[in-house]
């Protein structure tokens, strides 16, 4: 099950995004699995990035499982919900008109992201992004305009 949590009110596909992210669980084994995605304005990612990585100013996308990797091993643990994924939507929308697509894209693609990361995967090197970008192409091909 995937929540779709807008504080922003201004994201414009919230269905959209539930359906293509429940996609990407469902190919991936994961249909059983929960996630929430909260979408938030500058100010609130500004906040949850200086606090929880001690980055000033927005991110885009920040991932909160709802456990460590290695309390379990490696893979996806046995709990219901993977965790959060908070997407910064006015990142996302200026990130947008830099890859030349719309919002909705954006959003889908920091939030397959952000999955990636629930699952228990980092990208800390080249060959480790392989499955983000994977993911990343899949939900777009997933969420048809």
């Amino acid at each position: 099950m995937v929540e779709i949590l807008d504080e922003t009110e201004r994201f414009p596909a919230p269905e959209r995004l539930r359906n293509a992210l429940q996609a990407l669980l469902d190919e991936g084994g994961l249909s059983s699995k929960e996630v929430t995605v909260v979408l938030l304005d500058d100010a609130a990612m500004t906040r949850h990035n200086e606090r929880d990585r001690g980055a000033s100013g927005p991110t885009d996308v920040l991932s909160y499982p709802s456990f460590e990797p290695d309390d379990v091993g490696r893979g996806v643990p046995e709990v219901a919900h993977l965790g959060d994924v908070l997407i910064g939507v006015d990142v996302a929308a200026r990130q947008a008109a830099h890859h030349g697509h719309d919002l909705a894209a954006e959003v889908l693609v920091l939030a397959a992201h952000g999955l990636t990361h629930l699952r228990g995967l980092d990208h800390a090197t080249e060959a480790a992004w392989a499955p983000f970008h994977a993911a990343q192409r899949r939900i777009l091909e997933l969420a048809p305009e």
